[in-house]
């Protein structure tokens, strides 16, 4: 018996890294699950090796940056499963770039896949979840707000920072309907941050020395094993706050 047994969870972007570790580890505990993403190979495959650990999941093809690709998701993870308790928010683009690099178009396209994304895909999953009796909310976001060193950053700090403000707002509003909502902060082994570390040998190096723990966190063992305690009923009582996942090395006013 798992502590997700008979719980739905939809998980944006969980066809690889961050978003496959927590749908592995959420299959662990007994939840079912949407497993949302842009590339339907990367999807089957965390969905098959999902039900060959013995767990249940379906792929569910969508774009973040897409409303009405984010309605069909959440109408298609209510079709298979019968609703939904628990929403990642995983998926964004996060724009890299300083300041007079960025330009606005890319800043945009950050925004409609972070912010906006996170906000119309809780939307759409709010009635479902109300009508459950409650449900968990999981906004990935980052401690890049946060660096020593904010140079070339801004854009990516922009997007997550805007989601960490409408987690704030939703733990706040929907606490009544039993809907607790969170943001995490991870440092995790994901494609996208080794290529970081490809393309930034040097600052990876700093990066990872600066890190109490000395290492990245593992996808599934470290943020996903993690999140499963945040959605589950052990931490009912946590809701509005960002917890980070970084070994330490984040310091959050």
């Amino acid at each position: 018996m798992g502590k997700l047994d008979g719980k739905v969870a939809l998980i944006t972007g969980a066809g690889q890294g961050v978003g496959q570790g927590v749908a592995f580890a959420l299959a662990k505990e007994g939840a079912s699950i949407a497993v949302v993403g842009r590339t339907e190979s990367k999807l089957v495959d965390t969905c098959k090796e999902i039900a060959d650990r013995g767990g249940r999941a379906e792929p569910v093809l969508a774009d973040v940056s897409d409303g009405d690709s984010i309605t069909a998701a959440v109408d298609r993870t209510v079709e298979l499963f019968g609703g939904v308790d628990i929403l990642v928010n995983n998926a964004s683009l996060n724009p890299l770039g300083n300041i007079l690099d960025l330009t606005p178009e890319k800043l945009a396209a950050g925004l409609e896949s972070g912010p906006v994304a996170t906000l119309r895909t809780m939307q759409a999953c709010y009635p479902s979840m109300k009508a459950r009796g409650g449900g968990a909310i999981i906004n990935m976001v980052s401690s890049v707000a946060v660096r020593w060193d904010a140079s070339g950053y801004g854009g990516y700090a922009a997007v997550k920072e805007s989601v960490r403000a409408l987690t704030r707002a939703a733990a706040c509003e929907w606490g009544v309907d039993g809907i607790r909502v969170l943001a995490v902060a991870p440092h995790a082994s994901s494609p996208g941050l080794q290529r970081w570390a490809d393309a930034r040998p040097e600052e990876a190096a700093a990066f990872v020395a600066s890190i109490p723990m000395r290492r990245i966190g593992d996808c599934e063992n470290d943020i996903g094993t993690a999140v499963a305690f945040l959605v589950g009923p052990d931490a009912g009582y946590l809701t509005g706050a960002t917890i980070p996942l970084d070994g330490g090395q984040s310091r959050w006013g």
